[in-house]
C-alpha cells in the first residue's frame, strides 16, 4: 500500500511546470517560510519584545515560543539520529524509473521535514489553535510535496509526523 499511494502522489510529478515548481517550492522552501512568518506572529502576539527584559518577565513572555523552538529543534536532532538506526533507502534508489523534482541524499526514514514541521505544527497548536491550524495544514502540504517530488515513501512522512507529534507533546509542559 505505501508503494501505491507513493506512485498515485509521484504521477503528479513531470506532468506541468507550474506544479512542479510550486512541488518543489512547498517540498524544499516552504518550511522555513511558515516558521519565520508564525514565529514572529507569536513574538508579536505574546509581547515576547515588548516590556521589561528582565529575566523572570521575558521568560514568561517567551517561554511558550521556547518551547516550540525547542521542540522543532529537538525533533529535527531525532530525526536525523533515526535515520542512521534504520537506514531506509529513498523511493528514486529503492524503486527503479523514479525521477524526482528535487536533489535529496541520506536515508529517507524518517522524513526530517516532515518530524521538523510537525514538531513545529503541534507545539504551536498546543498553544494557539488559530496559527496552529494554519501549521498543520503547512504540515500535510509539505508532507505531500515530499511524495509527490520523490524523494519520500508516504510511510517516511507518517513516522516523521508521529515523531514530530511524540516530540511536541513531551515538550509541552516544560
Amino acid at each position: 500500500m505505501n508503494i501505491a499511494i507513493f506512485y498515485f502522489l509521484h504521477s503528479f510529478a513531470f506532468q506541468n511546470q507550474y506544479l512542479d515548481l510550486m512541488v518543489k517550492f512547498i517540498a524544499e522552501s516552504f518550511i522555513y517560510i511558515v516558521i519565520l512568518i508564525i514565529t514572529l506572529a507569536l513574538v508579536w502576539k505574546n509581547s515576547v519584545l515588548f516590556g521589561g527584559f528582565d529575566f523572570k518577565s521575558l521568560w514568561i513572555r517567551g517561554r511558550d515560543i521556547f518551547r516550540i523552538i525547542l521542540s522543532t529543534g529537538a525533533a529535527y536532532i531525532l530525526a536525523n539520529v533515526l535515520k542512521f538506526v534504520f537506514h531506509t533507502d529513498r523511493p528514486f534508489i529503492a524503486l527503479t524509473n523514479i525521477h524526482t523534482l528535487i536533489s535529496e541524499s541520506g536515508y529517507a526514514f524518517p522524513s526530517g521535514h516532515s518530524a521538523t514541521i510537525a514538531a513545529f505544527a503541534f507545539a504551536v497548536f498546543f498553544k494557539n489553535k488559530k496559527f496552529g491550524y494554519i501549521a498543520l495544514v503547512a504540515m500535510v502540504l509539505i508532507g505531500l510535496a515530499r511524495v509527490v517530488a520523490g524523494v519520500h515513501f508516504p510511510v517516511d512522512i507518517v513516522g516523521g509526523y508521529a515523531l514530530g507529534f511524540i516530540v511536541a507533546y513531551l515538550l509541552k509542559s516544560l
